[in-house]
Order: structure tokens, then C-alpha cells, then sequence
């Protein structure tokens, strides 16, 4: 059922001629009296959310628009929960802080409302870390790797260590019965990884770093301290965590390089004679 955050008391153009008239601002018939911010986040994040962890969600992203627009201008914020996705409407009339009617200074160009989309997230992430940055208005790449994928890679490695744990103790007389071991551990590491593979591709653009790139970055993060402002500290670092990030991914593809050609015959062997059961064949 859909709910208001924020309900108009009379309608939009009614209330936005009504706060353009005490504002004493003149206007043209081509002035935008009203500005509709749509607030939503994908429909995995919204994924099992009570309604008062959905309600919870919008509040803070009003209290956002209400840091950086005067909240008296905000007319009506309504969350539709009718739909496949939550999403919230804000409506407010753009007047500036000193009392002008100028949509084009607050959204601005598509470059001002990246801005608005970076600071959004920003204030957001704080409070829903899993939140994703979705893909901005001047560029179709994605920046911002969340911290949900970082833990997956956590995960990820752990079970490496655990791969490498099981293949360090095959040897000529044990392998055939610790094949059926590490088979039953694989048939969950491979689709892990093959779903790392999945979403690192959504963030490619994060990964440019070369391995002479990588040993700068290294040398710039020791110098940090002394020459670099806190702003290049935190892009340098971020480099350097998505560049882990990757190096991670490709050792956890690399172990499955190690497993004993034994090993990998009879896991690929039971493999197939499942599949030709689930077919009937």
C-alpha cells in the first residue's frame, strides 16, 4: 500500500503558485514551478525488507533532500509500494535559497545532478552499506564497487584457503578417495566464483591498474602523510582496494589450476553422470 512521508495540503501547481507568490518572484510560462526527484534502489536490496525497513530507507533519503533544498519548498513525498520496485516521488518547487525560482540552479546541468547522485549515495552508504551506486548521468562505467561485493570476495578467499587446505593433502595413494571430498567442496566454490566473475564484469571500469600502475600506487600511498590531501589519500586508497579486489578474484580462478588431474577427472565424471540423470538419459 502506498504511503506519504511528506502529504500536500492542497495541490501541486495550487501550493507551488502559492510559495512562488510569497517569494515574490516573477515567472514565465516556460518556468518550472514544480521539480519531481524519483528516489528507488534495486529491487535485490528492497528483497525480504519489512515495511517500516522500507519507510526507515525513504526517511533518510528525505532527510537528504532537506540538508540541501529548504524543506518549507518540499511539497509532497509519496512511497509507491504498488509496483515491482519501491519507489519514492518528491516533489518541491525549486527556490533558491535566497528567494529565486531557478530549477536549473539547483538540478542543473547533467554534471550538477551527478554531483547530486554522488552525494546522495555518500549519505546514504553510510547508514545501508550494501547500497550500490547506480550508474551516473554523465557516464554508463561503474566507479563505486560496494562494500557488499568486498565481503563477498572475503567469503571467497576463505573458501580458497579451504580448497588449497583439502588439495595440500592429496597425494598418489589418497587421491581417489579425497576426490569425492573436494568434489562435494567445489560444487559450491565454482558457482561462487563463476558469480565473482558475474558482478566484477558490472565494474570493469575499475579495473585498469597494471602491474607498474599497481607498485605507484604502492609508492604514493608511504608518501601519503606528507604530500597528499585527503581527497587524493582516499582515491589512491580506493585504487588500491580494487585493485586487491581483482588480484583476489584471479588467485581464486588460479587454485583451480592446482587440483590433481585425478581429482578433476572424477569430480568432472560425477559431474556429468548427474547431469544425464537430471535429463533422463
Amino acid at each position: 500500500m502506498n504511503f506519504h512521508l511528506i502529504k500536500p495540503e492542497r495541490k501541486y501547481r495550487a501550493e507551488s503558485e502559492k510559495q512562488i507568490a510569497e517569494a515574490g518572484c516573477s515567472t514565465r510560462s516556460d518556468s518550472v514551478r514544480v521539480v519531481e526527484a524519483l528516489i528507488t534502489a534495486t529491487p535485490e536490496f528492497f528483497k525480504g525488507e519489512k515495511k517500516a525497513e522500507i519507510k526507515a530507507y525513504f526517511q533518510a533519503a528525505l532527510n537528504f533532500i532537506r540538508e540541501h533544498q529548504d524543506p518549507k519548498t518540499i511539497i509532497s513525498a509519496v512511497v509507491h509500494m504498488d509496483e515491482k520496485t519501491p519507489h519514492m516521488h518528491l516533489s518541491f518547487v525549486p527556490l533558491t535559497a535566497d528567494g529565486r525560482l531557478c530549477a536549473k540552479e539547483i538540478v542543473g546541468n547533467k554534471k550538477k545532478l551527478t554531483q547530486w547522485q554522488d552525494q546522495f549515495w555518500e549519505y546514504m552508504v553510510k547508514k545501508y552499506p550494501d547500497l550500490e551506486r547506480g550508474e551516473s548521468a554523465s557516464e554508463t562505467g561503474r566507479d563505486h564497487i560496494p562494500p557488499r561485493v568486498f565481503k563477498e570476495m572475503t567469503r571467497l578467499t576463505k573458501q580458497k584457503a579451504k580448497l588449497e587446505e583439502l588439495l595440500s593433502g592429496v597425494n598418489a595413494f589418497n587421491a581417489k578417495g579425497k576426490a569425492a571430498e573436494i568434489g562435494v567442496f567445489l560444487d559450491k566454490y565454482i558457482p561462487a566464483v563463476e558469480q565473482m566473475h558475474t558482478t566484477l564484469k558490472k565494474y570493469n571500469t575499475a579495473f585498469t591498474a597494471t602491474t607498474a600502475e599497481n607498485k605507484k600506487l604502492k609508492k604514493k600511498t608511504e608518501q601519503l602523510e606528507q604530500s597528499l590531501d585527503k581527497a587524493t589519500q582516499e582515491s589512491t586508497l580506493k585504487k588500491l582496494a580494487d585493485a586487491k579486489l581483482h588480484r583476489d578474484y584471479e588467485d581464486a580462478v588460479a587454485v583451480l589450476d592446482r587440483i590433481p588431474k585425478g581429482v578433476l577427472a572424477a569430480y568432472t565424471h560425477r559431474t556429468e553422470k548427474e547431469r544425464e540423470t537430471a535429463y533422463g538419459r
